[in-house]
């Protein structure tokens, strides 16, 4: 059985199967859970080309392979989050009405040339060996914690239908989790990668600001506090995309070279625990197990565990979550007035944030973006005491479908339903520091048990290495396999594509 993306890639170079059969398998298996909602959009024929040309390469032999055989992902499918890119082909919406009926070709910017280049990152997908096929589902905006676009399709969790994938790369995760892709583009601005891998039992990395290429347009950079990567299903399949995706970014921020990835975990670390943030958003006791037991799980290694002040760290959870609101709230309302859109066609929540956008004042903005480095600032002088945070990501199990709904103008509520969900997931965005998220043991149910690790900034190879560790203890089991074909002897690439 094929564990990862790396395992279906080293299957594709071994020549057990050809990239054109991978993705012939991946076809199938999208449109066998169509009912999922984890995709928007799909382009066969896109992905076809793009797993024949992977395969003509191999044909060809000589430097043509062995350029191949140096792609960590050759000729292995994968999809775009329907927010952030673009991706050359593929029209993102952003899951809005105001969006969905444009000319495909053209950009979400709304300019009018139809020969729009890749986004940075998209072409670094690409140089990487993935081969995209479409759009995975967002709520419109990114808004949400919870995939339910009103244009739909509503994304559930493969785990538990009736329940949400998480969001805003819920359709990322989901179809990562149901097997339809081993690995997917994701975008996190508050939670959006961590938490979807959260409710489905993937790991989900938000590197550390500066790190990933926004450009050229920077338009997803959200003041920095947006970052870019994939949900997998291994720490080596995180590990290797953030090799082959990180660093030079070109801006804006000073450049950040792609971090070391540690080959084991570092001896005698100081490990901040925190397993709770209090009354207001109180953490489910088996979550808060699945960190006490991680926790002594490294401490059995000879680390050594110490509590963090809980209130300190509330607190700067709380002034995250007002700046996030005010960056993402401003924003959203400058794209508007910039391009001129018709507000009238998008859903109540996004008019509510527009309208908060602009009734904030320049002074108010400048106050918020302050109070960001204030939050970076203070995050690292906790780093002083320690080198790895342990938290929980989410709350609570994943929530219901229809339980953060976007029918309404109410924004405080819908924030506040976001807060105490993740009550810690702004954090690492405001900060700027890397976070990643990994599932450590399952409920009852039979639902994931997520941790949290966040790490000064710089800090994302030994982020990488502490989860590794830990996800060697097989607390958690993948329940469905990744869409791959039979397996054929080597040397039958040929026949496979044919």
């Amino acid at each position: 059985m094929i564990a990862d993306a790396t395992a279906l890639a080293d299957a594709i170079k071994a020549g057990r199967f050809s990239a054109t059969a991978a993705m012939q398998a991946a076809l199938a298996a999208a449109e066998a859970e169509a009912d999922l909602g984890a995709l928007t959009h799909v382009d066969s024929r896109l992905g076809l080309a793009e797993a024949a040309r992977i395969d003509a390469m191999f044909a060809e032999g000589g430097a043509a392979a062995a350029e191949l055989a140096a792609r960590p992902f050759a000729g292995v499918p994968t999809l775009a989050k329907d927010l952030g890119g673009p991706f050359v082909g593929l029209p993102v919406k952003a899951g809005s009405a105001l969006f969905a009926a444009r000319d495909p070709d053209m950009p979400l910017e709304g300019a009018a040339d139809r020969s729009t280049p890749d986004s940075d990152l998209a072409a670094r997908f690409r140089a990487a060996g993935f081969c995209l096929f479409g759009l995975t589902t967002s709520p419109e905006f990114g808004l949400s914690l919870s995939s339910e676009p009103a244009i739909g399709p509503a994304c559930r969790n493969p785990l538990a239908p009736t329940l949400s994938a998480g969001g805003s790369s819920g359709g990322a995760a989901a179809a990562v989790a149901a097997g339809i892709v081993a690995i997917a583009h994701a975008t996190d601005a508050g939670g959006s990668i961590r938490v979807p891998a959260a409710a489905c039992g993937l790991v989900g990395l938000k590197p550390g600001r500066g790190l990933m290429p926004g450009g050229p347009d920077f338009g997803n950079h959200l003041g920095g506090i947006a970052a870019e990567l994939v949900v997998s299903r291994s720490v080596r399949d995180t590990a290797a995309s953030l090799t082959a995706l990180a660093g030079a970014a070109r801006g804006p921020f000073p450049p950040a070279a792609a971090p070391s990835i540690f080959p084991t975990l570092p001896q005698r670390l100081r490990i901040g625990l925190v397993t709770d943030l209090g009354a207001d958003c109180p953490v489910e006791p088996a979550r808060q197990a699945a960190v006490e037991a991680a926790a002594r799980s490294l401490e059995a290694d000879g680390h050594l565990v110490r509590r963090i002040d809980k209130n300190a760290l509330a607190a700067l959870a709380a002034t995250s979550r007002r700046v996030f609101e005010t960056i993402v709230c401003v924003n959203l309302a400058a794209l508007f007035d910039r391009l001129a859109l018709d507000e009238g066609r998008v859903e109540p929540i996004s008019r509510a944030a527009i309208a908060r956008g602009r009734s904030l004042t320049g002074a108010g903005l400048w106050q918020d973006l302050n109070a960001m480095v204030l939050v970076s600032r203070d995050l690292w002088a906790l780093f002083d005491d320690v080198d790895l945070m342990l938290t929980p990501m989410l709350s609570r199990a994943p929530l219901p479908l229809g339980a953060m709904p976007t029918d309404h103008a109410d924004l405080d509520l819908h924030f506040s339903r976001m807060a105490c969900f993740a009550p810690l997931a702004t954090l690492a965005n405001i900060a700027g520091c890397p976070a990643l998220t990994l599932p450590f043991g399952a409920d009852e149910d039979g639902l994931p048990l997520p941790l949290q690790l966040l790490a000064p900034m710089g800090g994302e190879g030994l982020l990488l290495a502490a989860a590794a560790r830990l996800e060697a203890e097989g607390r958690w089991r993948h329940r469905f396999p990744i869409a791959t074909p039979l397996p054929a002897s080597p040397g039958a690439r040929e026949d496979l594509s044919a």
